[in-house]
Formats: structure tokens, sequence, C-alpha cells
């Protein structure tokens, strides 16, 4: 693990001095590159420097454990205790950073969310879902763009697709992606009777124009009139997009905006992203059973959690999590099972790196 270290720390210091040449600081483009690279590596070597440093203070109360003085003895040993202790955690904490990173963890996502079995009931926990994570991203400082949604005509959402910009954006709710079912006595039932509904999330990370390669031959792009309210604009003029794309039959509509482009231009961010994740998938189905464990499957028809109204309890299936604050969860607080699914995943991680 050191040797990985301090071959990082090499980079490090040749990336600190790059950062100083007047020649990058000139060109922006570089400049950003290096100090990308620079950001991504100080948390490594700012932990293995005071992992340095802890070593070094051991080293030096170890001398004092002979000292005559029986009460100099003591304390050198309860400093001795707490720096060791102190020593370890840093040391984990080292190897977890050291674990190879997802690429798309940078990465903005566009946040898919549909209703499933359940009706008009699964469209109005597909809404309670985005205001869940729209409010997440508000205490995130993350921005969040409507790209296209289908609602219903009690408040529910049959399908709504969010853009969400921030930092590290795909690397806390790439976890998401999955079967949400809901237990609770829907509006309309007479008898308090609980049902059971589902909705599905997809999380995809956004996709750059270099990421994929889209040939304009490959697409087909109808207009129509958009449905449903939304103004004189929207409804009578050709506005509304859908996007065709032959080779793998994959298609997006978009119809939000009174503008033809602004929606040809969503539906085109949108393509771009699920042709991504079909790649990564494709990709994903060469690699082992036992990687796939290790990483998360990220099926979305795998059921991952389940929200119980009558009990107030959430409950996370893959890593056997259950809490009784589904109230607080709704209101935005999605680190109570953000913050065990990333450790947990980080442990797996760790338990293969150590077996490799």
């Amino acid at each position: 693990m050191f040797a990985k270290v301090k071959e990082i720390e090499e980079r490090y210091n040749e990336l600190e001095v790059d950062l100083g040449n007047p020649a990058v600081v000139r060109d922006q483009k570089a400049y950003q590159t290096y100090a990308k690279e620079h950001s991504t590596l100080t948390p490594i070597i700012t932990a293995f420097r005071k992992y340095q440093s802890l070593k070094d203070e051991i080293l030096s109360n170890q001398s004092l454990l002979n000292d005559p003085d029986p009460d100099i003895r003591q304390l050198a040993k309860e400093e001795l205790d707490n720096l060791s202790s102190n020593l370890s955690k840093i040391e984990q904490n080292l190897k977890v950073l050291l674990i190879p990173k997802d690429p798309n963890d940078d990465k903005n996502i566009l946040l898919e969310i549909r209703a499933g079995t359940g009706g008009d009931e699964a469209a109005l926990f597909a809404a309670d879902l985005f205001r869940m994570y729209s409010r997440y991203a508000e205490t995130k400082g993350w921005k969040t763009e409507i790209l296209s949604q289908h609602m219903t005509g009690i408040g529910g959402l049959k399908e709504i697709i969010i853009l969400v910009e921030g930092n590290l954006v795909f690397s806390r709710l790439k976890y998401e992606s999955g079967v949400h079912r809901v237990q609770r006595v829907p509006e309309t039932e007479t008898q308090g009777r609980i049902h059971t509904s589902a909705v599905t999330v997809a999380v995809l990370p956004e996709a750059e124009e270099i990421d994929v390669e889209i040939k304009q031959d490959d697409l087909r792009i109808d207009v129509y009139r958009s449905s449903g309210c939304g103004g004189q604009h929207v409804n009578t003029t050709d506005s509304a997009v859908r996007i065709t794309h032959l080779p793998t039959g994959l298609v997006v509509t978009c119809q939000d905006e009174k503008s033809q482009h602004k929606n040809k231009a969503k539906a085109m961010k949108v393509l771009r992203s699920r042709l991504l994740d079909l790649e990564t998938a494709q990709q994903k189905s060469k690699i082992s059973e036992e990687r796939r464990t290790m990483v998360g499957s990220g099926d979305r028809s795998e059921r991952i959690r389940t929200y119980n109204f009558p009990q107030g309890r959430v409950s996370d299936h893959r890593i056997g999590l259950t809490l009784y604050k589904l109230e607080s969860l709704l209101q935005g607080n999605l680190d109570l099972v953000i913050e065990p699914l990333i450790t947990h995943f980080q442990t797996e991680a760790l338990k293969r790196s150590d077996k490799s």
C-alpha cells in the first residue's frame, strides 16, 4: 500500500510544480486538468503525511517508556495508546482512499423516476420521491433542472427526468437505482386497507458529447404538438420532439419547452446519458459476478428499499438497514441511508482488495 502512496506522492509533487509554471497557468485547459488531478490526490497525501507524523510521534514516545520516572512512563504509555488508535484509523482511511474510483463519481446525473405497479398511488409516491431528492439536492447546494415530466390529474407523476448538477453528485446518488416500494393507505381507500405500490428510480451519469459518439444518420427526429396543459404555444405549435436512435431502438421525447430547439437539446442530453448507461451495462455484463457484487449491482429491477408509512419505517434490503425515520427521510435527510450504503460498499471493496 505504501509503495503505491509513494508513487502518488511523487505525482502530487510534480503537479504542484506544474501548477506553479507560468506557461501552464496561461493555458487554462491544461491548468484545470492539472488542478483537478491535484484536488483528487490531495486527500490521499494529507492522510499519508498525517500518518507519517503520527509514526514519528510514536517513535518519540516509545523512548520515554524506559524513563526512570514512573509518572513519565505512565504518561508515555497513555499517549502511545492514543497515538496508536489514531494511526490505525488513518491507515484504514488511507485504504479507503486508495480504492479505485468509479470514473463517473464526479459526474452530474440524470435522475429518472417512474411510477410502476400501483396506478395513481404509485404516481403519487413518484411525486413524493421527486420532492425528497429535490430537497436533498438543496441541502447539498446542487442545481436541479426538469428535463421531462408526465403528470397525472391528481398531482402524481407517471415519469420525470431531472438533471442534477453539483459536486460529486453521482458518487452520492448512484446506489438509488432500483425499485422503491411503498406501503400505505391511499387517500382514495375508504376501508383503510394498506396498499403496496412501486416506483423505479434510475441514476444515469450525464454523458458529454466526447463520452458517446452519435451519428446523425442513426437518428430519426419527429416533431409534433405537445399534449396536456401548458398554454397556447405548447399546444398549438410543433414544439414537441421525439428522437429515435435507430441502432438501439431507444426513444426519447421532450415537450416541456415552448421552443422546439430547446426540447431537442434536452432530448439529446437524455439520449446521450441513456446510451452511456447502455454501454456501461454491457461492459458490466462481461465482469465477474464477484466484481458486480463488490461495486453494487445497480440493477433497476432490484427491489432496494421499502417505505412503510403505518410504522414510519424505511428498510434498505441490500444492507439490512431499518430506520424509523420515514418523515425525516422524505424531507430530504437522505444521508441517513446514503452514508451506510457508501460505508457498506467501501467495506466490501476493502475485503476484496485485501484478498488480491
